[in-house]
Order: C-alpha cells, then structure tokens, then sequence
C-alpha cells in the first residue's frame, strides 16, 4: 500500500467532521402582509417626510381654535378696517386682507374646512364605491348590467357642469359639498373594486368558502374585502387631494363654500382680484402654497403607498 492510499484511509477511518449551522441562522422572522409593507414604507423616506408634514398641517387646523384664541388673538372673522391689507408682521403672521381679516386664522381655519371637505368626502366615496362595485362584481349578470348601466351613465355627464348646477341650484355649505362630491365620485372606486372582485371571487378560497355553507354577504366581509383593502388605501390618498382641487376650482368659479366662511379655495378667489395690488398680493401666497403642498404630499404619499403595498414592485 503506498504511503498516499495509507493517508487516505487514515482520513476516512477517523472522526467525521460535522457542521452544526448557529441556530439563529435557521430562525427566520415570519412576518405577514401588512408587516412587510410597513416595512418597505419605512424605507421610503420622501413617502415619509409627506406623511409628516400632512400630520403637521392637519394637526394645526384641527387646533386653529386655540392658536387663534391663545397666540394670534383673533378671530379669522375679526375685521379691522385701519388694518387692511397690512403685510406680514409680528401682529398679524400672513398679514390681513380687504376689510382687516387676519391672513393666519382665515388658513387655519379654511384648512380646517377644506380638509374635513376632502376627508369626509372620500370616505363616502368609498362606502359606497365599495359596496356597490363588490355588489355588481359578485352577483354579476342583471345587477352588474344594471350597476355599469348607471355608471356609465354618470360617468357620460362631465363633473364639473352637474357641480355647477347644483352650485346655481342651492346654498353650498361644506356637508352639502362633502355629500355632493360623494355622489358623483362613488363610480371611479366601483369600477376599481368591480375588477378587483371579477378576479377574486373565482379563487380557491371563495369557492371552497360557499362550499362549506358561507353566505355571500361573510364571504365579501371575510374573504373578498382584506384583498381589496391595499387598492382601496391607494385610491384613498388621492382621492384627498384630488376633492381638496376640487373645491378650489369650485370656489373659484364662485359656486363653492359661500362666505364668510373661510376655506382654501374661497380664500384664493378672493384674493385674485387683488394680486394687481402691490399691498395684496400676500394674500395669493399662502392658500395657494397650502393647496400645492397638501395635494403634492398626499399624490407622493400615495404612491409610496403603492409601492410598498404592491408585492410585484418590492
């Protein structure tokens, strides 16, 4: 035998060598849908900066009554006729308007309304966005006929003439503009949530579900709408924004939110009539600036939304 088989039988006859892997390695963290997309959402810090600046802006409306009461000391209907067109000072942060208004309680204050406006709008724009398009997708045959039949028809007719007039017809306030805009806006989500269903109700865990006596209404509940719930949060963020525009352009055309009561885009309107005047042009700044920094914050957010609740683009 030479002295290389002699090693190498040496080498096979001793003690096997075993790998024993650290046990934190073979662990691995189990993480669901809604943890991993927080996750990614984290990691996209523009997405993050937008959020936080839309809970800064929220979070001063919402306390307009105590800044305007605590640090401005007046009221965003408080007129002061030796104080008009005033420019921005210690004494009045934006500056005043025509009749003497204060410029930073009229924007705390419209924000509070504009933003309520674009909030509330869109949550009964999903409500019945939802049930609707869930209803004509399950069901499908006459009651989707019917359902796409109407909202064709909707459709068919532009946003902006039945707004004007309903505007030309009635008194605006912002619950009538809040459940107008619900109205005419429940056709975009419909059909979204519509090609949402059509796709879901013929997988394994809806048939499998009716199968085992599920009615149709706990099957939407439980199965079909924890699937439509990443679509319906991306659609949310922009729908915001887009009733937020919305309201401005209503405002402007003089068939929004009637004063005195303030929001974004009556005070806007107002102040266009002035830009040409040296002493108010300030007034163009700040609602504009709010607008534009609003709806720019919600359309990024929503785009990180999708992104990170989209599996296809991680």
């Amino acid at each position: 035998m030479s002295v290389d088989e002699a090693t190498a039988r040496r080498a096979l006859s001793g003690p096997v060598a075993t790998f024993s892997p650290d046990a934190s390695l073979l662990q691995r963290e189990s993480l669901s849908f809604w943890q991993m997309s927080m996750r990614q959402l984290r990691k996209d810090k523009l997405s993050l900066v937008a959020l936080a600046v839309l809970l800064i802006i929220t979070l001063l409306c919402l306390g307009a009554g105590f800044i305007s009461d605590n640090i401005l000391g007046v009221g965003p209907d408080d007129t002061d006729i030796l104080a008009t067109f005033a420019p921005p000072s210690s004494e009045h942060w934006l500056g005043t308007d025509g009749v003497g208004r204060d410029q930073m309680a009229r924007l705390l204050f419209g924000g509070r309304i504009s933003l309520a406006i674009g909030v509330f709008g869109t949550i009964f724009t999903l409500v019945l966005g939802i049930a609707i398009g869930m209803v004509a997708a399950y069901f499908g045959r006459q009651v989707d006929d019917f359902i796409i039949w109407v909202i064709n028809t909707l459709t068919a007719i532009p946003g902006l003439f039945l707004l004007l007039v309903v505007g030309s017809l009635f008194n605006i306030t912002p619950a009538t503009l809040t459940i107008l805009f619900a109205l005419l806006g429940w056709p975009f989500i419909s059909r979204l949530v519509r090609s949402a269903v059509l796709s879901l109700r013929e997988r394994e865990f809806v048939i499998a579900s009716r199968a085992m006596g599920g009615t149709d209404l706990g099957i939407m509940w439980r199965h079909i709408m924890p699937n439509i719930l990443p679509i319906v949060i991306i659609a949310t963020a922009r729908r915001v924004g887009i009733l937020i525009l919305s309201e401005s352009a209503l405002s402007f055309l003089g068939f929004g939110v009637q004063p005195p009561t303030a929001t974004w885009g009556s005070m806007l309107t107002k102040a266009q009539q002035f830009i040409l005047i040296p002493d108010g042009r300030h007034l163009v700044i700040a609602p504009g600036l709010m607008i534009a920094v609003t709806v720019l914050c919600l359309y990024i957010l929503g785009d990180g939304l999708r992104d990170a609740l989209d599996p296809r683009l991680r």
